[in-house]
């Protein structure tokens, strides 16, 4: 049961960096100095002749062509981004294996970037130990992720589902967790359940500061949940939960509340291309990060843009 003063204390506005009330966020200037190595923890890359994808079919913008690694470098590199992983993109099951090789095979020219991935998993499968076994073996591959925000949400309270995902436990893999803001508390239930486990909660949790009341349940949720030690949050994902013509205003919240949730030595930046793309382009994205945390200091943006993740997933 929560107290009054703890309620009060979880719906007060988050703290604030001080940051110009702008409108219309098309480009922002930038007006501060920016770290000098930006890592990205969350790029999808979709080669649709090289692997399958059910889902993309009722995604007009996605669907319309690739989404290469050298379509995402023209923006990416000289916005300062110095390194990525790959994250699985919900390939078919049977070409999740084939998706780890054609990005290892991607990432083995040095003119590219991505230097981990971020593979499919499915731990409700009893083949998952394998799976585990195979990448603890494999430096390219850093950590896994099922996708639960699109799945019923008993999925992750199955027991073979974790009893696999505890197989993680102090392995250096970590498991991302991708689920709706209303699923955190059986994302919590997850991390409880598997003590050891390095879990990644993508999209600042589903947050969306849209509808003030879903906000306040969120914001209360993601609290809860961030008192979990072993759970880092990523900055992510938030130009999805907002429509055209958005603003700073429209994403700070979310941002701010997440890194104060977390703090800053447990949060680290994905750009979520080319999803992020159907809002913003890349350069708004990066832009707009760095005008949201353009108040805090010099060390904790770095702790943010790549120290973290350098940290979490190893990349020197």
């Amino acid at each position: 049961m929560w107290s009054l003063a703890t309620l009060v204390g979880l719906l007060t506005p988050p703290f604030s960096f001080t940051v110009p009330r702008e409108p219309p966020c098309v480009r922002p200037r930038l007006i501060m100095s920016v770290p000098t190595r930006l890592i990205d923890t969350h790029l999808h890359l979709i080669y649709r002749e090289r692997l399958t994808y059910a889902w993309l079919g009722s995604e007009p913008m996605l669907s319309a062509h690739d989404w290469t690694y050298e379509r995402y470098a023209a923006e990416a590199h000289p916005l300062g981004v110095t390194d990525c992983l790959h994250m699985e993109v919900d390939v078919a099951e049977d070409d999740i294996d084939r998706e780890t090789e054609f990005i290892r095979g991607l990432a083995g020219n040095p003119a590219r970037n991505i230097r981990a991935a971020i593979v499919n998993a499915r731990p409700e499968n009893a083949d998952f130990a394998a799976q585990v076994d195979r990448a603890r073996a494999d430096s390219f591959i850093r950590g896994f992720r099922r996708i639960l925000h699109v799945m019923p949400d008993d999925l992750s309270r199955a027991p073979t589902f974790r009893e696999n995902v505890k197989r993680l436990a102090n392995t250096g893999l970590t498991f991302d967790i991708c689920v709706r803001a209303d699923q955190l508390g059986i994302a919590a239930e997850l991390v409880d359940a598997c003590p050891g486990v390095a879990f990644v909660l993508d999209h600042c949790g589903g947050g969306s500061a849209s509808r003030p009341d879903l906000f306040a349940a969120w914001k209360m949720a993601l609290f809860e949940f961030a008192r979990r030690p072993g759970v880092v949050a990523k900055i992510s994902g938030v130009i999805g939960t907002v429509g055209e013509g958005w603003t700073l205003d429209d994403l700070r919240p979310v941002v701010e509340t997440t890194i104060e949730a977390f703090g800053w030595d447990r949060v680290v930046w994905g750009s979520d291309w080319p999803w992020s793309a159907q809002r913003a382009s890349l350069r708004d994205w990066i832009e707009t990060t760095h005008r949201l945390v353009e108040g805090a200091s010099e060390i904790e943006r770095e702790k943010l843009f790549h120290r973290n993740a350098t940290r979490i997933y190893g990349i020197g």
